[in-house]
C-alpha cells in the first residue's frame, strides 16, 4: 500500500510542477508567414499569463507554462483578432499553422512592452522618436530638427521639408503663433529631455489650419503612463567654442479624478557664429566679414491640470511661458575696393551690441466630451501675450586703406520693443456618419501687434533721436475659419475628403514723420482649401496612398513691418507691408511595403513665392527684403527605410531627391533651377554590458536657399554612446556633433546688378555629456494632449 501511495504522490507532484511549452505558426490567407504577430496566453479567468511574438518564419513559442486550462489571443495590425478555444495543457502543445483573416478595422492596442523604433513611417505622418536617439542628449528642440528625417535646416535657420519652406509648427497638437527668429529662439529653449517625438505631417487634412506650405511639424512633449507620481531630472554640459549648460525637471501626478503635470527647463551659455558677404556693387567690392558671440539664458515652463468630471467629460487648463535674456556682440570689417584695384580705398570697422529680452505667456482653457461610441466634442479658449524688448548700439568707423587713420565715425542706438496680443476660440465636433466619420469645426482668432522703432544718432555720448528714421507700426489681424471633413473605410479602400474656408481681415498702420505711400495697408480676402486622399491596401505587405491639399503661407509679422534693422551702416534689413501670402497646391503618391519601406513622389506648385532678396540702395548701401518675385515648382522623390541587420544593429535611412524650379515674376529676379539630394542615416548598436553606440549624419547637395541663394554641399557626422545605471533610472549619454565640421554653408546670389558671394556658420562641432535620472513609478497613465488654436498664430511672430 505504501509503494502505491508513494507512486500516486509522485505522479501528482509531477503533474503539478511540470512545465510545458506552446508553439505554432501564424500565416495569412495566402499562407505567407507573418512576422511580429502578438500571441498572448490567458487562463479561463481571462488572466494574462505570458506573451510571445512571431519571428521571421511566423513561428512562436511560449515556454515554462504549468499544467492548466488556457486559451490564446492572437493580434496583428491589418488582421482580425483570433482567439483559440480553451484547451487543457498536460504536455507540450503545437497548434501547427493558424491562419489570420484580413481586416480593415483598426486593432485595439496590443499590450506588449517593446522598444519604439527610431522612426515610424505611418500613413499620414512620419514620427521621429527622440528618446531613441542617443545623440539627442543635450540638444535643444531646434537642434533636433536638424536630425529629423526629411528635414533640412538652411543657412538662415529656415526649415525645408520635401524641398519646400513654410512649415507650420505645433506643440502637442496645438499650432504655434511664433515665427522666424522668435520661433527659432523658442525652440532653442526646449530641451531634448522634454521632447518625446517629432511628427512630420506633409499632407494635413482640412481639420488642421491651412497655414504652412510644406505641411506641419508637431513637437510632442513627453508624457508618462496608471495612477501615481513620477518624473525626471536632467542636467547636461556642451562644449563648442564656449561652454553651455542645460537643465530640466518634469513631473506627472495622476489620480482617478485629476491629473497635474508640468516641466521646467533652462539653457544658458555662449555660442559663436560667423558671416561673410563679399558683394560687388557699382563697380566696387565690399568684402564684409563678421564674427558674433551670443550669450543667452533661456527658460521654458509648462504646467497643466485636467479634471475628469465623469467617464465622458474632461476639463483642463494649460499655462506655458517662455523667457529669454540674450546678448550678442558682433565685430565686422569691410574693406571697400574699387574694381581693378588690389588695395582698398577705405575700410569700415563696425561693432554691434544687441541686448534683447523676450517674454511669452500663454493660457489655454479646454473641455472635451467623448462618449466612447464615436461622438466627441472639444472646445478651446486661448489667451497669449508676447513681448520683446530690444536695444542695439552700433558704432561705425571708417579708416583709410591701411587702417592707420580714422576718416569718420557714425554711431547709432536703436530701441525696438514689440508687443503682440493674441486671442483664439475653436470648437471641433465628430460623429459616426454613413459608416464613416464626419467632423466639422470653427475657429476665430484675433492678433494685435504693437511695434515701436526709435532711432538715435549718438554724438559725444548723447543720444539724439532721428525722427526721419523713427516710426511706429501697428498691425491687427482677424482670421475666421470653418471646416468639414469625412473619412470612411470600404473593404481595402480608405478615403478622406475635406474643405476648409478661411477669411482674413488685416490692417497695418505706419506712423512716422516721413511722407509714405504705405502708411495704412488694409486687406480682406477669403480662401478655400480643399483636401482629400485615398489609400488602398491590396494585402498586408503593400499600401498605396494618393493625397491632395491646398495651403497658404501668410507673411511673418516682422516681414510686414517696414522698420529698418541695421547690420552695419552699409547693410540693413527692412520689412515689406505689401507682401502677399503665398499659396501651394500639393499632390503626393506614396507606397509602403511591409510597414517599413516607404517611397513617395510629390509635386508642388507655389505661387507668389516669398524670396529673401538683397537689393542695392545708392552707391554703397544694400538691404535685405522679402518680396513676392517668383513661382516655384517642386518635384520630390522620397525613400525611407527603418530596419535591423541583427538584433544588436538597427538602422534608419531617409533620402529625398528634389528638383526646384523658380520662374521669375519680377524682371530683376533671374529664374533658376536646381536638383538637390538630401540624406539622413542613423545606425544604433547594442553592445555588451548594456552599452549603446550610435553613428548618425545628414548631407545636402547644392541647393537653393530663400529663392535666390545657390548654396554648396553641407552635412554633419555625429557620434554618441549611452550607458544606464541604478536599474535603468540613471541614463548617461556622451556625444560629439559635426565631427568633421562640414555644416557651415557657402553660396552666391544675384538680384539686378548686385552680386554676393557669401558663407557662414556656427561652432557646430560640439562635445556633449548629459545625465538623466528618472524617479517615481515607471508606468503612469498618459496625460492628455490638447489640440488648441493659439499656436497657429504663435508661429507667425
Amino acid at each position: 500500500m505504501k509503494p502505491l501511495f508513494t507512486f500516486i504522490f509522485l505522479m501528482i507532484s509531477y503533474l503539478s510542477f511540470s512545465q510545458f511549452s506552446i508553439s505554432g505558426k501564424i500565416t495569412d490567407e495566402a499562407n505567407i508567414n507573418l512576422e511580429a504577430v502578438a500571441v498572448s496566453l490567458f487562463d479561463t479567468n481571462k488572466k494574462f499569463i505570458k506573451a510571445s511574438v512571431t519571428n521571421l518564419e511566423g513561428e512562436f513559442i511560449i515556454q515554462n507554462i504549468p499544467q492548466g486550462n488556457y486559451f490564446l489571443k492572437i493580434t496583428s495590425l491589418g488582421f482580425k483578432n483570433y482567439d483559440t478555444k480553451v484547451f487543457p495543457l498536460t504536455a507540450n502543445k503545437n497548434f501547427g499553422a493558424i491562419q489570420l483573416q484580413t481586416s480593415s478595422e483598426k486593432l485595439d492596442e496590443v499590450v506588449i512592452k517593446t522598444e519604439k523604433p527610431l522612426v515610424e513611417v505611418l500613413a499620414d505622418k512620419t514620427v521621429f522618436n527622440v528618446q531613441n536617439t542617443i545623440n539627442a542628449a543635450g540638444d535643444s528642440g531646434f537642434d533636433l530638427l536638424r536630425k529629423a528625417p526629411g528635414v533640412v535646416v538652411d543657412n538662415n535657420e529656415n526649415l525645408i521639408v520635401e524641398g519646400k519652406t513654410g512649415v507650420l509648427f505645433y506643440i502637442d497638437g496645438k499650432p504655434s503663433i511664433l515665427r522666424g527668429e522668435d520661433l527659432v529662439n523658442f525652440l532653442k529653449t526646449l530641451q531634448s529631455s522634454d521632447i518625446g517625438s517629432i511628427e512630420i505631417i506633409t499632407q494635413p487634412s482640412s481639420k488642421y489650419d491651412a497655414e504652412g506650405n510644406a505641411g506641419i511639424i508637431n513637437i510632442v512633449l513627453k508624457r508618462d503612463k496608471s495612477l501615481g507620481t513620477n518624473g525626471s531630472v536632467t542636467s547636461g554640459y556642451t562644449q563648442g567654442d564656449f561652454a553651455r549648460f542645460n537643465n530640466s525637471v518634469s513631473f506627472n501626478n495622476r489620480k482617478k479624478k485629476t491629473s497635474l503635470y508640468g516641466s521646467l527647463s533652462n539653457g544658458t551659455g555662449s555660442s559663436f557664429g560667423f558671416l561673410n558677404l563679399n558683394r560687388t556693387q557699382n563697380n566696387t567690392n565690399f568684402n564684409a566679414k563678421s564674427e558674433t558671440v551670443f550669450d543667452y539664458n533661456r527658460t521654458n515652463a509648462r504646467f497643466g491640470f485636467d479634471y475628469y468630471a465623469n467617464a465622458t467629460s474632461t476639463f483642463g487648463i494649460i499655462v506655458s511661458g517662455n523667457f529669454s535674456d540674450n546678448f550678442s556682440a558682433t565685430d565686422s570689417r569691410t574693406p571697400i575696393t574699387p574694381q581693378g584695384q588690389t588695395q582698398p580705398n577705405n575700410v569700415l570697422v563696425a561693432e554691434s551690441d544687441t541686448d534683447s529680452k523676450v517674454y511669452n505667456l500663454y493660457t489655454n482653457i479646454n473641455y472635451t466630451f467623448d462618449n466612447k461610441k464615436g461622438t466627441s466634442f472639444t472646445t478651446d479658449i486661448d489667451f497669449g501675450k508676447y513681448k520683446s524688448d530690444r536695444e542695439n548700439l552700433q558704432p561705425n568707423f571708417y579708416f583709410n586703406g591701411d587702417e592707420s587713420q580714422v576718416l569718420s565715425e557714425n554711431t547709432f542706438y536703436i530701441i525696438s520693443p514689440t508687443t503682440i496680443n493674441l486671442f483664439t476660440v475653436k470648437a471641433d465636433y465628430e460623429q459616426n456618419f454613413l459608416k464613416g466619420k464626419l467632423s466639422f469645426g470653427v475657429k476665430f482668432s484675433k492678433i494685435n501687434t504693437i511695434n515701436d522703432f526709435d532711432f538715435f544718432n549718438v554724438n559725444n555720448g548723447q543720444n539724439q533721436i532721428d525722427n526721419t528714421r523713427s516710426n511706429d507700426f501697428d498691425y491687427d489681424e482677424n482670421i475666421n475659419a470653418a471646416y468639414i471633413n469625412f473619412n470612411r473605410k470600404y473593404k481595402k479602400l480608405n478615403f478622406q475628403l475635406g474643405l476648409r474656408v478661411e477669411n482674413t481681415s488685416s490692417e497695418g498702420e505706419l506712423t512716422s514723420t516721413q511722407a509714405n505711400n504705405n502708411n495704412i495697408v488694409k486687406r480682406n480676402y477669403t480662401d478655400f482649401f480643399p483636401s482629400g486622399g485615398i489609400t488602398y491596401a491590396p494585402n498586408r505587405k503593400n499600401s498605396w496612398a494618393l493625397n491632395y491639399s491646398r495651403r497658404i503661407q501668410r507673411p511673418n509679422y516682422q516681414n510686414l513691418n517696414p522698420f529698418e534693422y541695421r547690420i552695419d551702416e552699409l547693410s540693413f534689413r527692412k520689412g515689406n507691408p505689401f507682401l502677399q501670402p503665398q499659396y501651394t497646391n500639393n499632390l503626393k503618391l506614396s507606397h509602403t511595403y511591409n510597414y517599413r519601406l516607404t517611397t513617395s513622389l510629390s509635386y508642388s506648385l507655389i505661387s507668389d513665392l516669398f524670396a529673401q532678396i538683397t537689393e542695392a540702395q545708392g552707391n554703397d548701401q544694400n538691404f535685405i527684403n522679402v518680396r513676392n518675385v517668383a513661382n516655384q515648382r517642386v518635384i520630390n522623390l522620397g525613400v525611407s527605410y527603418p530596419s535591423k541587420f541583427t538584433n544588436w544593429w538597427s538602422y534608419y535611412i531617409s533620402i529625398n531627391a528634389s528638383r526646384n524650379i523658380f520662374e521669375a515674376t519680377n524682371p530683376d529676379f533671374v529664374g533658376i533651377s536646381q536638383n538637390t539630394l538630401s540624406f539622413y542615416a542613423q545606425n544604433t548598436f547594442k553592445l555588451p554590458n548594456d552599452y549603446r553606440f550610435e553613428i548618425s549624419g545628414w548631407f545636402s547637395s547644392p541647393s537653393i536657399w530663400g529663392g535666390t541663394y545657390r548654396t554648396n554641399s553641407l552635412g554633419s557626422l555625429n557620434l554618441a554612446v549611452q550607458k544606464k545605471f541604478l536599474d535603468d533610472k540613471l541614463n548617461v549619454r556622451i556625444g560629439v556633433d559635426d565631427v568633421l565640421f562640414t555644416s557651415p554653408w557657402s553660396g552666391t546670389t544675384q538680384f539686378g546688378d548686385l552680386f554676393i558671394d557669401g558663407s557662414g556658420g556656427s561652432d557646430s562641432r560640439q562635445f556633449k555629456i548629459n545625465l538623466t535620472y528618472n524617479f517615481g513609478r515607471n508606468e503612469i497613465k498618459k496625460a492628455r494632449n490638447r489640440d488648441t488654436g493659439l499656436e497657429d498664430e504663435k508661429d507667425r511672430i
